[in-house]
């Protein structure tokens, strides 16, 4: 939640007293909610009105019918034997159908309906994974009690909307399959408005009042809180702007595989708990985890210990080696960086306890992909032996400032 300051008033004393706002929720229906937060600084209602209107307008997932596929029928423009409407028309009428999905499951429903009479979207036959929200629309009219209508209706989840004329849609669609505009987004209207509030004597503050309109497969205030939370998932990647100053701007190659690299995570086997965090992080793949310190991975939110263990645990079972954390920062690189820490300049203004150190934080990394007779340093680098490079380096270097001494 966001947090404002009041500073106190002149010639007091004390800190800031913190002032969280608060949000209410001035209605809620089925088709229309409004909600307000305050008290704001000024500048963050537009602030935040502005990303969550748009957010809610472009990215609110819902469902919709993509193509339907009508018996006897091979393309829109044609009529139906028995049927008032064109087809053309009653694709227009299949486009308004709005559908609430109890599962993110694509599916199919139909329509199998035979005399003469009305038909409307509750007359259509779903399965459990999907709800009509207006069963009363107008769909056709069958004008003989010989007429037949039989029609499948294939029901996908996206955002947005998908025009039927999409290319890569309708050109892989078999003859007789009729695709049709999807309106996904459940959303129909956001509207919001700043006005000016105070707080105690200050006048500065800002309160956010926001509308929102649906199609009824999801309420308002539901939307708001979805829509904030991909606010959320999306401002979390610049949280972590110091992790990547320090990394520099480009990160090490990995010496795995593009297929290893690109393994989904989900292919590890974590507890939900452990595969949350780093999903709601934008991890996604292994190559991701591997390229990431112990301690870049604690900083995920709620990622502590035991999912770090958990973790390495599953990598060491499936033979994927961790990213050693090797302390000299150019060490992370290659085996030239590495010897370049041990030698020349470097060197010159280290202590002889600083050498050891040196020395022991440079001793070979046990590796859990690693075998009996493996140098795990040498495949790192290409065939050097750090390690061996840069103890000789130092000996050289400790007896040079013995000599001058």
């Amino acid at each position: 939640m966001l947090e404002t300051f009041v500073l106190p008033p002149p010639g007091g004393e004390g800190a800031p007293e913190p002032i969280k706002p608060d949000v209410h929720v001035l209605e809620s229906e089925q088709t229309y909610g409004k909600v307000a937060v305050e008290p704001l600084q000024r500048g963050f209602g537009i602030t935040i009105g502005n990303p969550l209107r748009r957010i809610l307008l472009s990215s609110t997932t819902g469902s919709a019918i993509t193509w339907v596929k009508i018996d006897d029928v091979l393309h829109e423009y044609t009529v139906i034997p028995g049927v008032k409407e064109e087809v053309m028309e009653l694709l227009l009428n299949v486009k308004r159908i709005r559908i609430r999905a109890q599962s993110d499951r694509a599916g199919k429903m139909r329509l199998d309906v035979a005399g003469g009479g009305r038909i409307c979207a509750g007359d259509i036959a779903t399965s459990s994974d999907f709800e009509i929200v207006n069963p009363e629309l107008h769909l056709a009219t069958l004008d003989s009690e010989d007429a037949h209508l039989s029609i499948e209706f294939n029901v996908e989840q996206g955002v947005g909307y998908q025009p039927a004329t999409l290319s890569d849609v309708s050109d892989s669609l078999p003859v007789g399959v009729l695709p049709v505009d999807a309106i996904f987004s459940p959303v129909r209207k956001v509207t919001y408005a700043v006005e000016r509030t105070r707080v105690g004597h200050a006048t500065d503050y800002e309160r956010l009042i926001l509308e929102v309109w649906t199609d009824g497969t999801i309420k308002p205030v539901e939307a708001v809180r979805r829509a904030a939370e991909s606010l959320v998932n999306h401002f979390f990647l610049f949280s972590n702007l110091d992790r990547a100053a320090e990394a520099g701007v480009d990160r090490t190659p990995l010496m795995i595989s593009p297929e290893i690299y690109q393994t989904p995570i989900e292919r590890l086997e974590l507890s939900p708990r452990t595969l949350n965090c780093l999903k709601r992080a934008h991890i996604t793949k292994v190559g991701e985890v591997l390229e990431m310190a112990d301690e870049e991975l604690l900083k995920i939110r709620n990622f502590g210990e035991k999912s770090l263990t958990e973790l390495r645990d599953k990598l060491t079972e499936r033979g994927i080696a961790p990213q050693p954390d090797a302390l000299p920062e150019a060490a992370q690189t290659n085996g030239q960086a590495a010897a370049q820490v041990l030698t020349g300049d470097t060197l010159s203004g280290l202590t002889p306890e600083d050498l050891g150190e040196l020395i022991g934080s440079i001793e070979p990394v046990d590796s859990p992909s690693a075998t009996a007779g493996e140098d795990v340093d040498g495949e790192d680098v290409d065939g050097e032996d750090v390690d061996d490079e840069g103890a000789g380096d130092e000996i050289d270097t400790d007896d040079d400032e013995e000599d001058s001494d």
